[in-house]
């Protein structure tokens, strides 16, 4: 399961109806949006959504059958068990060394401000501006110390521009945080606050 079908089916769970909704889908053969409505005292479009819904998710089978000629869906339970399994794995931030190796400074006239900690070792604060005039809006990040620290070792606009790579060693930072250095520098870069060369 992904996170957009865990963000779906914690929606609908979350619904004042569900329990009893459920109770419906496992005390019954199968039930049509019409029955389950009328039966919950829900709005059949409310019904007919939280059926398809838990159907794309492989919760329930659907049927069509047909009444007088006329088609519409039935819905049976597939499960008895319904698991939220999320593998976090898929969206840890990887970095391959062609990655690392690219030379980052500030850049000259960002539109980004750097606040220093109070005992000026490294950087407690990025203050990113967007927008002109009256429409400028400023988004304040909150910085890890080890981001503080990477970004206090960052080159200013006219020095040299050194390698992620590089700045982590000056700056003494691990190996194993490149996946929390790596994010503040994208933040930086997606804002036009870093001059990046391979």
């Amino acid at each position: 399961m992904d996170f957009k079908q865990a963000a779906q089916l914690g929606n609908y769970l979350s619904k004042d109806y569900a329990k009893d909704f459920f109770r419906l889908l496992v005390n019954y053969q199968d039930i049509s949006a019409s029955e389950a409505a009328s039966r919950l005292g829900l709005h059949i479009r409310t019904a007919q959504d939280f059926l398809e819904a838990m159907e794309k998710l492989g919760i329930l089978a659907k049927e069509e059958v047909y009444e007088k000629k006329r088609p519409y869906f039935r819905y049976r339970l597939l499960t008895k068990h319904i698991r939220m399994d999320i593998d976090l794995s898929k969206i840890e931030q990887r970095q391959t060394p062609a990655t690392l190796a690219r030379r980052i400074r500030e850049k000259s006239k960002a539109r980004a401000s750097f606040s220093m900690a109070r005992g000026g070792e490294y950087i407690s604060q990025v203050s990113l501006r967007t927008g002109k005039g009256r429409d400028q809006k400023e988004r304040k990040i909150s910085l890890t110390r080890p981001q503080g620290i990477f970004l206090y070792h960052l080159p200013f606009p006219n020095a040299e521009p050194l390698s992620i790579m590089e700045i982590m060693k000056k700056a003494e930072i691990a190996e194993g945080l490149v996946p929390e250095i790596f994010d503040i520098v994208e933040v930086l870069e997606t804002n036009d606050a870093l001059e990046v060369s391979k």
